[in-house]
């Protein structure tokens, strides 16, 4: 097998790639030919220590994929060999062979291609826990959404509307934009040439969204959070801007709005159960074509370094696989 490793914690350019002995499982666990791996943000800080998850040294990144089980250990009943899975790891996808816990993989359903099931698990997880579990959206709400073109920022457009609200997406180009209207936003704001705080206002009559998904952080947190609806609730999903925002607490005091973190990894290792209600409805939308993961690029096993440069870049719109 052919795996991408990350032997000392650095940018993208200091992965290898190598060739290692073939996976072999041990009890409860499944071996997987991958054919897809979902590349995301935290896989370009995980490489450099910056994010919260600190996998020991040499390790692959990725943490998504879809492929075709090779083996499985004793005691795995759900899949078989031959199978087409889709599976969630800490890390190890960006190879040419996976090993699972048999509780994190998952039959792929039929008539859905490798690189669009490999790029479900996460965006769609964490934008689903943060838009319905977490910021409790309803049919007839509004949602503002930062960082709207990215693979978390599409993913909770398609979900305020397959739910039935409003949805307004902010980006930082027209192009971007053009991508968010075409999953389904109904109000566009392009923050690199409007005033943020004043255009969300004009778009809500005064009243600003009910919820605001911030995948971003950085300068354009709080104007947003000043622009809230009352008992608005602002969703914390991520930094991807690189700067931790610090947002005065008598804002919340004054719109009787709640700062809510999500954290879909912790959700998911917790709440197992309810994980898997949730991407059981997801799966059912988006055989409804109510979702459908935007896929802008696709990068061969040995290209991994420069499909994490141009994450880091935010050359990124929608989600981007490897495939090895």
């Amino acid at each position: 097998m052919k795996a991408v490793l990350c032997k000392a914690w650095g940018p993208p350019d200091s992965l290898t790639l190598e060739t290692l002995p073939d996976l072999v499982p041990g009890d409860g666990e499944v071996v997987i030919d991958v054919k897809a791996a979902g590349v995301n943000f935290p896989d370009v800080l995980i490489i450099q220590n910056k994010y919260q998850a600190k996998p020991e040294l040499p390790f692959s990144p990725g943490s998504e994929l879809a492929g075709v089980v090779n083996a499985v250990g004793a005691g795995v009943t759900h899949v078989k060999p031959r199978d087409k899975v889709i599976a969630y790891l800490g890390n190890g996808a960006f190879a040419s062979q996976a090993k699972a816990p048999a509780k994190a993989v998952v039959p792929m359903p039929p008539g859905i291609d490798f690189d669009v099931a490999a790029a479900f698990t996460l965006t769609y997880g964490t934008s689903h826990h943060a838009v319905v579990d977490r910021g409790e959206l309803k049919a007839g709400e509004t949602m503002l959404v930062l960082g709207a073109a990215g693979g978390v920022g599409l993913a909770a457009i398609e979900i305020g509307k397959a739910i039935g609200a409003r949805v307004i997406a902010a980006a930082s180009t027209d192009e971007k934009l053009a991508v968010c209207k075409e999953h389904g936003a109904d109000a566009l704001i392009n923050y690199s040439t409007e005033d943020l705080r004043e255009r969300v206002k004009a778009l809500t009559d005064g009243k600003g969204p009910d919820v605001i998904y911030d995948p971003v952080g950085g300068v354009y947190a709080e104007p947003a959070f000043r622009s809230i609806a009352w008992r608005g609730r602002y969703l914390v999903v991520g930094f991807a801007n690189g700067e931790i925002p610090k947002i005065p607490l008598n804002l919340a005091l004054l719109k009787g709005a709640s700062l809510v973190g999500v954290f879909w990894g912790e959700f998911a290792r917790r709440e197992p159960k309810a994980n898997q209600a949730n991407m059981a409805q997801m799966l059912g939308w988006m055989k409804e074509g109510k979702i459908r993961p935007h896929i802008s690029a696709r990068y061969p096993l040995e290209q991994a370094p420069q499909a994490l440069k141009d994450m880091e870049a935010r050359k990124v719109t929608g989600k981007i696989v490897i495939t090895p």
